[in-house]
């Protein structure tokens, strides 16, 4: 028979070790309600000493500690819907023919040719000072914008830190991010209507900061550069662009084609380039049947949705317009936009 002694002891080994597997159950409790505020806190501080850091390589690079003051005030922390939307991108799914019929309707045409009536002498001066014809700015002016229209809403200096500082592009948006308050230090713009959209593309042309200083231009000679409300720089920023990656003014940017049976789909591709002349005796053809210009022109075929879809022959002109865009549905577009507001009404 056990003593009461012994009896004794081994009862208070058993309400010792409930009480002691009670604490740390209520540790691991304590620990379990506390650990997402203890991560917020330490993401917090995470985020302040890399803004820290964005503030000591700003004011390294010569912008103003003013300027950073107020560029940097109202960011507390990354801002989630631009997060969202950057993971969230959707996919490219729509043909090119769907793409371009959404982006170049009848609508589209009529207010790009009455922008092209209300802007004639603007036009006149761009085209002539960078070689680009008005077609090709107006379209490019709807295609990114519908002529102003749509530019976004997002505070552009809060979007680039967000994106800084999330980390998947985060070299990239860096340096758009100082190209941005470079662009505040300038006074070219206020940073309330510093907007853009989420992923900090600016303006009635869409500019991202480092295309903004890049080829941005003061047309209306105000002394800052204005791509949000001042047509005249609108218009005059997107010829310099495209003049400055390439742009050829003696050419168009290419044009649909019919092509014969059993083509050799080898030829196809951008790398591919071959003499109009070429292309003739291979038997590719406009679209209505006749024969393709008698001009000394390379160009290359592209067939976007594949061997059964539309095929296009594009010169030189279509590579500047994958410089502003690398997408051929957004070069086509812009081309197709073009010809539409260049033809006869």
């Amino acid at each position: 028979m056990e003593s009461p002694l012994l009896k004794s002891r081994s009862a208070w080994r058993s309400q010792t070790a409930m009480t002691f597997g009670h604490l740390i159950l209520a540790i691991a409790c304590v620990c379990w309600l506390f650990a997402p505020n203890a991560r917020a806190g330490e993401t917090d501080r995470d985020f302040a000493v890399w803004l820290e850091n964005l503030r000591v390589e700003a004011r390294s690079s010569g912008i103003s500690p003013k300027v950073l003051d107020e560029a940097l005030a109202d960011v507390k922390e990354p801002l989630p819907r631009v997060i969202d939307l950057d993971r969230k991108q959707p996919e490219f799914t729509q043909t090119l023919e769907d793409y371009v019929n959404a982006r170049v309707s009848k609508k589209r045409i009529a207010n790009g040719r009455r922008m092209m009536s209300r802007h004639p002498t603007w036009l006149s001066r761009v085209e002539r000072k960078y070689g680009v014809p008005r077609r090709f700015i107006v379209a490019l002016w709807g295609i990114e914008t519908n002529y102003g229209e749509n530019t976004g809403g997002f505070p552009v200096i809060q979007s680039l830190v967000t994106l800084a500082y999330d980390g998947r592009r985060s070299t990239y948006f860096r340096k758009e991010l100082l190209d941005a308050l470079h662009i505040l230090d300038a006074s070219h713009i206020g940073l309330k209507e510093m907007k853009g959209s989420w992923a900090g593309a600016m303006g009635q042309c869409q500019f991202m900061p480092s295309s903004f200083r890049h080829f941005a231009a003061d047309a209306d000679g105000d002394g800052r550069i204005d791509i949000w409300t001042s047509v005249p720089d609108v218009l005059a920023s997107a010829a310099n662009y495209l003049q400055q990656v390439g742009w050829q003014k003696n050419q168009t940017w290419g044009r649909p084609v019919k092509l014969p049976a059993k083509f050799d789909l080898a030829l196809v591709g951008l790398k591919n380039k071959l003499p109009l002349s070429r292309w003739q005796s291979l038997g590719v053809r406009r679209t209505n049947g006749r024969s393709l210009p008698r001009r000394d022109l390379a160009a290359s075929l592209i067939l976007p949705d594949g061997p059964d879809g539309s095929a296009y022959l594009v010169y030189d002109n279509f590579h500047a317009l994958l410089a502003w865009n690398k997408s051929n549905a957004f070069a086509v577009a812009v081309g197709t936009l073009a010809d539409r507001l260049n033809a006869r009404q």
